[in-house]
């Protein structure tokens, strides 16, 4: 692992999938470089996930055998590769990126696996040929990302603390050993995001906090808008308008009346359905009104006002007349 990410020292971008975020993506590769567990703050739709996805694609191709823990052929640790009934087969880095989705309901039996009782009376309840593993074991020789991590119960943390520390798992009464050689990258909202968890002191410690934030720059938020949108050839945004857009947006993110901000999936939002618009109207450019009438559909449920302007004015109000105050300043401006 080391020498896959050592070789991006000098790269002019390492982690090219992600535009602009110089800072976080510096931190990124000296934790990697250092073999650091991982875990990246910030807020929903700024391409957190897209940043885990890219470290995996610069794992190298491995020769591993096609079992459920991915094990070393050279060193198999499974019964099925022991047993000699498994393959080899070429895995290339992205195909080792496993996902793990953070909820409240989620179980240590869910991320680990659990015991087989069918199994466990014929080869014995503490026996690795009696456990059907989870996911976390398909994350071997790769990465093992887990979106939302804080918004799981303080067990599974701790589930996690004895896997990342010990290479071991408990279940129960039973203890099971078992390869963990994996990169471990964790998401985290913000703590005032509804549904998450306090995450220990104790397991916070084993990590290191890495920070991204919205887009540096309208130029970059431009860019990330025309590249991962989904694409209407037919219908042309032009360039003003989708500057005027995106300018609203990140003007909202400094509002003094919201305290959740709209994340780039609303600037990729406007951008689609405003195209979409048109070609329903049967036009090739977008129009103003096109994108008026996405702006509450797109917007007002990405967005959360605080307590002392919730209460006077719904969301869909709110947005209905900034942008529209929005407009009227533009145009005051255009006339000077």
């Amino acid at each position: 692992m080391y020498q896959n990410f050592s070789q991006l020292v000098g790269h002019k971008e390492p982690f090219e999938d992600i535009l602009g975020q110089v800072q976080t993506k510096k931190q990124l590769l000296s934790a990697l470089i250092a073999n650091r567990s991982i875990i990246i703050v910030g807020p929903p739709g700024i391409g957190k996930t897209t940043l885990a996805k890219n470290v995996a694609k610069h794992l190298q191709e491995l020769e591993l055998n096609d079992c459920e823990y991915h094990c070393n052929p050279q060193n198999p640790l499974c019964p099925r590769c022991r047993s000699g009934k498994s393959k080899k087969t070429q895995v290339k880095g992205e195909k080792r990126f496993i996902r793990i989705q953070g909820s409240p309901d989620l179980t240590v039996e869910d991320l680990l696996g659990d015991i087989d009782p069918i199994k466990a009376l014929e080869f014995g309840p503490i026996s690795l040929e009696a456990f059907t593993p989870g996911k976390i074991f398909k994350a071997n020789n790769g990465v093992l990302f887990f979106d939302e991590v804080n918004r799981c119960p303080e067990k599974l943390q701790n589930a996690l603390l004895e896997i990342l520390e010990e290479k071991k798992a408990t279940l129960g009464s039973y203890e099971i050993d078992f390869p963990a050689n994996f990169i471990f990258i964790g998401t985290m909202n913000p703590e005032d995001f509804s549904g998450t968890e306090k995450l220990s002191e104790v397991f916070i410690d084993r990590f290191d906090l890495i920070y991204m934030d919205y887009p540096e720059s309208l130029e970059i938020e431009r860019k990330i808008v025309k590249t991962k949108s989904k694409n209407i050839p037919t219908v042309t945004f032009p360039e003003e308008l989708l500057d005027l857009t995106i300018v609203f947006i990140q003007g909202l993110r400094k509002h003094k009346d919201i305290e959740r901000f709209p994340s780039v999936r609303v600037s990729l939002g406007l951008y689609e359905r405003s195209k979409a618009n048109a070609l329903i109207s049967r036009r090739i450019n977008v129009e103003m009104r096109d994108i008026e009438e996405a702006v509450i559909s797109v917007l007002s449920h990405r967005i959360r006002l605080k307590p002392s302007s919730k209460y006077l004015i719904s969301t869909q109000d709110f947005v209905k007349k900034n942008f529209k105050d929005y407009l009227a300043s533009h145009e005051r401006a255009d006339s000077l």
